[in-house]
């Protein structure tokens, strides 16, 4: 993985997903070390983020790496009309890894194609968000002690949804049965679909959350995003289409646990959050040390 970008979960193979999971629960365990004094980390957000980029600037932090960035694109030289190819080989200049959220689809790719030096993307638009993934993978390993033979509930906005994308391509390498529950309008799209057909593995897809609950071991709930949204009207049909409550829970399997890639607005009310079932917090905690790994492996650390 040395030197090696990271643009879609696609781009590493199962043995690497877990070798970064069991770095990853080496950094848990002893997350304090001077490995990366001598290296700079680029953090470039031209999309709002808070987990994410902290999370980043944290694992980069606590492995004695030095940050720089923005974490506002209006800050940056893009307002001055500089462009995506100019602004990477610029900060390339200055860093020895480049994290990168960009608003449109396609452009940590080509970021990873004019840069020489590595990048990990952060989430491009509605396509994939490829760390999150691999936290939420080592989540469910740590939830459920396994990776294979699972029952995993996706819900929401599985049609912009970029953490689900990553998470269903990534979940195709194990033996994983997809359900898949959103409103007709955000239904997950055919080409992700067909990472699922291709491995010849199940899914079902429903419109009712509640015919999920009782089967899951993992509920994975979205927020339905507005921003991706180009029509108001559209969002405010289907923006209060689940919501999960804990009252919801009676009757879930004891091993279940609710994950969501934050921020929640009300797909799940706060009387989950004191249920064992909720998973959430302890989930973005978990990017610290998903994190870690990355940075290590990448910059040939570990």
């Amino acid at each position: 993985m040395k030197n090696r970008s990271l643009i879609s979960i696609t781009d590493y193979n199962k043995d690497e997903y877990i070798r970064i999971l069991e770095l990853a629960a080496e950094f848990e365990k002893n997350p304090i070390q001077n490995i990366l004094a001598d290296h700079v980390v680029a953090t470039l957000f031209f999309e709002p983020s808070t987990r994410t980029r902290l999370s980043f600037e944290s694992a980069a932090s606590r492995l004695g790496a030095k940050v720089i960035g923005f974490a506002d694109a209006n800050i940056s030289s893009t307002t001055k009309g500089e462009s995506l190819k100019d602004t990477i080989l610029t900060v390339s200049n200055y860093s020895d890894i480049i994290v990168m959220r960009h608003p449109r689809e396609g452009s940590a790719r080509f970021a990873s194609e004019v840069s020489p030096v590595p990048i990990i993307n952060a989430g491009d638009g509605g396509n994939q968000h490829p760390t999150q993934c691999l936290l939420d993978l080592y989540s469910i390993k740590k939830t459920q002690g396994k990776l294979d033979g699972l029952n995993v509930a996706f819900v929401g906005d599985l049609k912009y949804g970029r953490t689900v994308h990553s998470n269903v391509m990534a979940l195709c390498n194990f033996d994983t049965t997809f359900h898949l529950v959103s409103p007709l309008e955000l239904k997950l799209p055919s080409y992700v679909k067909m990472h699922i057909k291709d491995r010849n593995l199940k899914y079902h897809q429903y419109t009712d959350l509640n015919e999920v609950i009782p089967i899951a071991d993992i509920i994975y709930m979205t927020r339905i995003q507005r921003e991706r949204f180009s029509d108001p009207i559209e969002y405010e049909k289907v923006k209060n289409a689940y919501i999960l409550s804990a009252n919801m829970l009676n009757g879930c399997r004891e091993n279940m646990r609710v994950l969501h890639p934050l921020p929640r607005v009300n797909e799940i009310t706060e009387d989950v959050d004191s249920t064992k079932y909720a998973y959430y917090f302890q989930q973005a905690l978990n990017g610290v040390y998903v994190r870690q790994a990355l940075l290590a492996a990448i910059l040939g650390v570990k």
